[in-house]
């Protein structure tokens, strides 16, 4: 299991006809896939995420358009600028994120390696940071 963020490369296929990306489970994928979702039509100026995960990894690509990923490890703060659709940004458990600078019809594809769970996340960024402090 890889416990910093990292961009990874996904493949590419180009073809005259248009090119194709994918992504397979054990290959790009760090982890096995239990959830996958989505996020678009995002007003401009609104921020998404804002939350750590206590277990839960992700993968988080722009399939169109852009926006920024801030990723915060209770020491430092990292901004990925994703933009291109074979690109995906690795995402740790115990990382406090949040997506903002959405372009006009930005799609943001985040695959997970837990289902839904509620219990999983931390949304108060006041005890994510005593949670790395106490270890």
């Amino acid at each position: 299991m890889i416990n910093d963020p990292r961009l990874i490369e996904l493949p590419k296929v180009l073809d005259q006809r248009g090119n194709l990306s994918f992504l397979q489970e054990g290959h790009q994928i760090p982890f096995e896939i239990e959830r996958v979702y989505w996020i678009y039509d995002v007003p401009g100026g609104e921020v998404r995420g804002g939350h750590s995960y206590h277990t839960n990894l992700e993968i988080i690509i722009a399939l169109s358009g852009s926006f920024d990923v801030v990723l915060d490890n209770g020491l430092k703060k990292e901004t990925y600028s994703l933009n291109r659709s074979y690109y995906g940004l690795y995402v740790p458990s115990g990382t406090w994120r949040h997506m903002e600078n959405f372009s006009t019809n930005s799609l943001g594809f985040i695959v997970a390696s837990t289902k839904y769970n509620e219990n999983d996340y931390e949304r108060d960024y006041e005890l994510f940071l005593k949670s790395k402090i106490n270890g």
